[in-house]
């Protein structure tokens, strides 16, 4: 019993790992967004579409995180759990 507890531990910390990195890259995206949004509303287009790119590539990965590890490995834990 112990030893099915223990050995389910590092695949927890890697869901965490895996769920909080998606959560801070969409914060990163949702900042860098907003940030070229105050860009282009100050008149700077070539800087706002660059950061707005940038942002979209911070969601962009936050989405493959999310779609490839995280859940694939959630759903790998909960079906050895049952």
């Amino acid at each position: 019993m112990t030893s099915g507890l223990l050995a389910l531990i590092p695949e927890l910390v890697e869901v965490v790992l895996f769920g909080i990195g998606t959560v801070l890259l969409s914060g990163v995206g949702l900042y860098v967004e907003r940030f070229a949004l105050s860009m282009v509303e100050s008149g700077q287009l070539e800087l706002g579409a660059w950061a707005a790119v940038m942002g979209a590539v911070a969601f962009g990965f936050a989405y493959l995180l999310a779609t490839d590890q995280f859940r694939p490995r959630v759903v790998e834990l909960l079906a050895s759990d049952a």
